[in-house]
């Protein structure tokens, strides 16, 4: 069986589609609210490898808590980076999934996931 972890929040509508498409395709999933348990280190190290190009996709920017922070990503070092992210899961781009321990996808767009998980 495939290992899948989704770090999720409840209130985005985007996770919910997400989750929803991983059930309909008999997926079995670990589901982690990402505002209360934010990404383990080892995972957003991985994000920002495979999202090395552009760091700041791993961010929500459209949330909030983003746009109060009023920063330069760019600026910031990696280890910055993840304590910012660890401070705060709303910061984090959601949903968040992680494919056997390898692969990180975020956000949801049905035809990544279909490319990256079936």
């Amino acid at each position: 069986m495939k290992k899948i972890i989704f770090y999720s929040y409840l209130k985005c509508s985007t996770c919910r589609k997400a989750a929803k498409w991983l059930k309909s395709r008999n997926f079995v999933f670990q589901l982690i609210d990402i505002v209360k348990e934010p990404p383990l280190v080892t995972y957003l190290n991985l994000a920002l490898e495979q999202y090395s190009e552009d760091k700041k996709s791993i961010f929500n920017t459209r949330g909030k808590a983003f746009k109060a922070l009023n920063l330069d990503i760019y600026s910031l070092s990696r280890e910055e980076i993840i304590q910012l992210l660890l401070s705060d899961g709303k910061l984090i781009k959601r949903p968040f999934l992680i494919f056997e321990e390898k692969k990180v996808i975020l956000g949801f767009n049905e035809i990544e996931y279909t490319k990256q998980l079936i």
